[in-house]
C-alpha cells in the first residue's frame, strides 16, 4: 500500500504539500497541484479518511439506536434515516436495543468511544440516564418517537394523543358503542399518548371507558393475538378494536378469524402506524399513518444543524398523523 511519502517522492513534492493538496487547506499552484494527483493515481494512494477526520474533531457517523428492529415500523423508519443522513455524506451505525435499558446504555457507550459526531435516540423505555449520559459528554443528540420533559435536547415526535383519539374517532363515527383497546407497555409514552387520546375520544363522544375493554400487550402481533382472545371471549365482546400499532392488529385479526368472527362484518379492528403489510392483510387493515419520511428528514436535518451549531436553543417538533381507511373497519347500520 503506497504512503503519503511516495506519493511526495514521486511528484517531486514535500509531504506537506500532498497534505496540502489532499486536505485543501493552502493553496497549491495548479501545476503542483496535477502532479500530485497524477502520483496519487499511479501509486493507487487513498487517504485515511478515519485519521484525517479525527484530526479535524469529526468522523462524518452518526449513531441510531433503535428500540426493537424486528418492528417495521423502527426497520422503516431506520432505513430512511440512513438515506437520508448517506445524501448528507455520512455514514450511520446502527444498534438494536432489543428494549432492553442495559444493552441501550452499552450501546450509547459504544457510540461514544467510536466518536460519532451525533445520534439519534429512540428509547426503549422511560429510562432517561442513557440521555443525560450523551447531554452531560456533549454529544449532539436528538431524541425521535419519544418526549422527555426532563432532559432538554431536540426532539421529534408525532402527535400520537391525536393519533389516538383518530382512531377511536373513526370508530365512533362508524356507530360503534363497545370500542376496545389494545394498549401498548405503559411505560413508553407513545403507548400512553395513544391511549389518553382513545379515553378523550370515547368522553367527547359521551361515552365512558370499561375496564374490561381494555387490554396490554407488547407491541407484537403475539400479544396482540392473546388480548383479542381474551376480548372476544367477554359475555359483552367489543364491536370495534383499536390495536396501538398494526402488528399487534394482525394478531387480533388473527385471533377474529380463529374465532369465525368476520371482519368487519362483526367486528372492526383499526391499527396504529401503516407499516407496509398493512395494506396486504385479509382484510386489509385501517390504520394511522405516521409520517415517517417527513420525521426521519427531520429527524437527520436537525442532529446535522446541531451538529454544525451546537449551542442553538432546542427544538421540539410535533407531527401530524392521518386516517387510512381500508377493509378492516366498517360503518354500522
Amino acid at each position: 500500500m503506497a504512503t503519503i511519502r511516495e506519493v511526495a517522492q514521486l511528484a517531486d513534492v514535500s509531504v506537506t504539500t500532498v497534505s496540502h493538496v489532499i486536505n485543501r487547506t493552502r493553496f497549491v499552484s495548479e501545476e503542483t497541484e496535477k502532479r500530485v494527483l497524477s502520483a496519487m493515481q499511479e501509486l493507487n494512494y487513498r487517504p485515511n479518511t478515519l485519521a484525517r477526520s479525527l484530526r479535524r474533531g469529526e468522523t462524518h457517523t452518526i449513531g441510531l439506536i433503535v428500540p426493537d428492529s424486528a418492528n417495521p415500523y423502527f426497520a422503516e423508519v431506520a432505513r430512511l434515516m440512513e438515506k437520508q443522513a448517506f445524501k448528507a455524506a455520512y455514514s450511520t451505525i446502527l444498534c438494536n436495543s432489543d428494549n432492553d435499558l442495559e444493552k441501550e446504555r452499552s450501546y450509547t457507550e459504544v457510540l461514544i468511544n467510536k466518536q460519532v459526531d451525533g445520534i439519534i435516540f429512540m428509547a426503549c423505555g422511560d429510562d432517561i440516564l442513557s440521555l443525560e449520559e450523551l447531554v452531560y459528554r456533549q454529544i449532539p443528540s436528538i431524541v425521535v418517537d419519544r418526549f422527555f420533559a426532563q432532559v432538554d435536547v431536540d426532539s421529534v415526535v408525532s402527535d400520537n394523543f391525536q393519533g389516538g383519539y383518530l382512531a377511536t374517532d373513526h370508530l365512533i363515527n362508524s356507530r360503534h358503542t363497545k370500542i376496545a383497546i389494545i394498549r401498548g407497555p405503559s411505560n413508553i409514552n407513545p403507548s400512553a399518548r395513544r391511549f389518553h387520546g382513545y379515553l378523550q375520544a370515547l368522553q367527547d363522544a359521551g361515552m365512558t371507558s370499561e375496564p374490561d375493554l381494555i387490554k396490554s400487550g407488547d407491541f407484537h402481533p403475539q400479544s396482540g393475538y392473546q388480548a383479542a382472545q381474551e376480548l372476544l371471549k367477554l359475555p359483552e365482546p367489543p364491536d370495534a378494536i383499536f390495536a396501538c400499532n398494526d402488528l399487534m392488529a394482525i394478531g387480533a385479526l388473527h385471533a377474529a378469524y380463529e374465532a369465525g368472527i368476520n371482519v368487519p362484518d362483526e367486528l372492526s379492528i383499526i391499527g396504529y402506524d401503516n407499516i407496509e403489510l398493512a395494506a396486504f392483510t385479509q382484510p386489509a387493515l385501517t390504520t394511522i399513518a405516521q409520517p415517517i419520511h417527513s420525521l426521519a428528514e427531520l429527524s437527520v436535518h436537525l442532529l446535522l444543524e446541531r451538529i454544525d451549531h451546537p449551542d442553538c436553543p432546542p427544538k421540539h417538533e410535533i407531527l401530524s398523523n392521518q386516517l387510512i381507511t381500508r377493509s378492516s373497519t366498517r360503518r354500522l347500520q
